[in-house]
């Protein structure tokens, strides 16, 4: 494994060593705050959001991909397991970098199937949930806010993290 795809908190705060980092595209899939976070984000009676990938081959996630090749990559990826529990599991992709060059990259998604994941609903309704939730990790809106900042440093298109962070705005306690 040379590659670890990130397209949530790993973009702001990656916590592994990596030489180089990339914005990358994963064509086939789309970031959704469909994952209860009882634990990070939320506690287990008030789970917070986070997102996670669902599959839709009419869709596409923006990223940023890091090069993790010559560091220890099973303490990587042992420390990753940990860090991204609670209903995550490891997924090998092909992403595409802006030079239309592909590689094979581990990422972590939640599938439905996992007992945290809560799947859609209306924008105002996740927006106002996030805002009632936090966890050891912090508000479930600084989530919102630094990935959305850390995708507009990469100035990638994100869509999707800023309708709810603009609902956020306007979301009632």
């Amino acid at each position: 494994m040379k590659w670890i795809f990130g397209y949530g908190s790993l973009i702001w705060r990656p916590s592994f060593d990596y030489s180089a980092s990339r914005p990358a595209l994963l064509r086939g899939w789309h970031r959704q705050f469909w994952q209860g976070s009882p634990d990070h984000r939320g506690t287990p009676g008030a789970p917070g959001r986070v997102v996670t990938l669902v599959e839709d081959h009419n869709e596409q996630c923006w990223g940023v991909a890091f090069d993790v090749e010559g560091y220890d990559t099973d303490e990587i990826v042992s420390e990753l397991d940990v860090r991204e529990s609670g209903g995550y599991v490891r997924l090998n992709v092909q992403i595409e970098f802006s030079d239309r060059s592909q590689v094979t990259a581990l990422t972590y998604f939640a599938p439905p199937q996992n007992p945290n994941f809560l799947g859609p609903a209306p924008t105002h309704e996740i927006a106002r949930q996030i805002k009632n939730s936090s966890g050891r990790s912090g508000d479930n809106t600084e989530y919102v806010v630094k990935l959305a900042e850390a995708l507009r440093g990469f100035n990638l298109p994100h869509d999707d993290v800023r309708a709810v962070e603009l609902s956020l705005r306007d979301s009632a306690p």
